[in-house]
């Protein structure tokens, strides 16, 4: 009979134990908020027309609206004509002198030459005078150092300012490129457009803003547990997230951050008792495909306990 006991008894305190588990370890509230991103415009422009509004759904990389951008192509343009110009340039200090102009440099140089020679051989009979044979000399001298130039091409240090004036025009038009582009703006996430800024003709500064879009069907939660609490919260922890408006309804989540230090409890707790308690703050991320959830709202989280082996 004894024996018997002994087996039931450890059957009868694990029963127990399994009574004793609910699967909630933490339980909180917090406010629901959306990931908000204020799309601003990065150069000046006036507001030509809009591919969304208030409460239009976008994906990243939609356009939003489109400002007018002829300014900035007039300006593209000259700037493109400018580098074609310092472009020819540089090719042409690097490429050096053309053939023709070297045929025609050497037989100026061979000319002049010929002269000095003749003047040189009839200056001792008188039938020049010093004067011709100074000019002719003079004729060579410089014949002779045009051939050497155009021989030799441009110098090293040409060819680098050159090249520096065409790599700063190319920089130019890359950055007025930009701007025309940056007159289409688009939307940096997907999300909903919850707030439209400018109207349709109305002139927009450089960062003047233009859209909020959010993020609505993946929200967050902030909830902030006490030093007790905290060992049983872990990262990726499943959550359970309830709100008034739908009180037969779970929201599923899951903890994406724990705050590594403690920090008093936020002043919106109502008693002064809760208000001086030092707590860490987690952070819910709360799964929202339809868009039941809305920002500002709040919510009761309860955080969901691994069972024990």
């Amino acid at each position: 009979m004894g024996r018997i006991i002994l087996r039931v008894v450890p059957v009868l305190l694990a029963l127990q134990a399994c009574g004793d588990y609910d699967g909630i370890s933490v339980t909180a509230t917090g406010t629901i908020e959306a990931t908000e991103v204020t799309v601003s415009a990065q150069v000046g422009g006036v507001a030509k027309y809009f591919r969304a509004d208030e409460g239009s759904i976008v994906m990243a990389g939609d356009t939003l609206a489109v400002l007018d951008a002829i300014d900035w192509v007039y300006q593209l343009r000259q700037a493109e004509a400018n580098l074609a110009a310092v472009d020819a340039q540089y090719k042409l200090a690097a490429r050096g002198a053309r053939q023709e102009d070297l045929i025609q440099a050497e037989a100026s140089f061979r000319s002049a030459e010929t002269d000095v020679k003749r003047m040189e051989e009839l200056a001792p009979t008188g039938s020049v005078s010093s004067k011709q044979l100074e000019d002719a000399r003079t004729r060579f001298t410089l014949a002779q150092q045009s051939y050497e130039k155009l021989k030799r091409g441009s110098r090293q240090e040409e060819i680098e300012i050159a090249r520096a004036r065409r790599d700063q025009a190319e920089a130019q038009v890359s950055s007025l490129k930009k701007k025309v582009s940056d007159c289409t703006i688009v939307s940096p996430i997907s999300g909903t457009v919850t707030k439209r800024f400018v109207e349709q003709g109305e002139l927009v500064g450089p960062g003047m803003s233009v859209f909020r879009v959010a993020n609505l069907s993946e929200m967050d939660i902030m909830i902030y547990v006490s030093e007790t609490e905290l060992p049983k919260v872990k990262l990726g922890q499943s959550a359970k997230v309830m709100v008034d408006a739908f009180s037969d309804r779970e929201f599923q989540g899951k903890v994406v951050f724990i705050s590594p230090t403690a920090e008093f409890t936020p002043k919106n707790i109502q008693t002064k008792d809760e208000r001086t308690k030092l707590v860490f703050g987690v952070k819910v991320h709360v799964f929202n495909p339809d868009g039941s959830l809305k920002a500002g709202i709040p919510a009761d989280v309860s955080l969901i306990a691994e069972r024990a082996e």
